[in-house]
């Protein structure tokens, strides 16, 4: 078992201040230390989020934003935990992944932008027929 200093306790956040910092609940941060995504020490029922489990965190919160799964996450983060010298691989696999993210959110954007524009015409088409509707009643 590792050993604490008080300068590596006094560099970490409790459950509450974590959940304060990052707007999260406790429910989100143990479901991500059960999927073994963050690593939080053990103090007897405490746990102590180092500044690595905030970093974590952060990217973490960051590729969900982005749409990315929690897999593709897990991934991405264990690649930078083993061999630093393989920072190029990374790089290049992070920036790929980001990609394949991104040509998805611009295909959903697309989607999004054709069912907006047909609801528009359906809509501006039910104005007429109640304008015309209208018409006839009062004619």
């Amino acid at each position: 078992m590792t050993r604490l200093t008080q300068t590596d306790l006094s560099d970490t956040l409790s459950i509450r201040e974590m959940c304060d910092a990052f707007e999260v609940t406790p429910r989100t941060l143990r479901f991500y230390e059960q999927k073994e995504l963050l690593f939080p020490i053990r103090q007897g029922t405490r746990r102590l989020f180092t500044r690595r489990d905030r970093a974590r965190l952060k990217l973490i919160l960051r590729g969900k934003r982005f749409g990315f799964s929690l897999e593709d996450i897990r991934q991405l983060l264990d690649m930078y935990d083993h061999d630093p010298s393989q920072q190029e691989a990374q790089l290049k696999r992070t920036y790929e992944l980001a990609q394949e993210r991104l040509h998805a959110m611009e295909a959903q954007r697309d989607e999004l932008n054709e069912a907006i524009a047909e609801l528009k015409t359906q809509m501006a088409w039910g104005e007429e027929m109640m304008a015309s509707l209208r018409n006839r009643g009062g004619a």
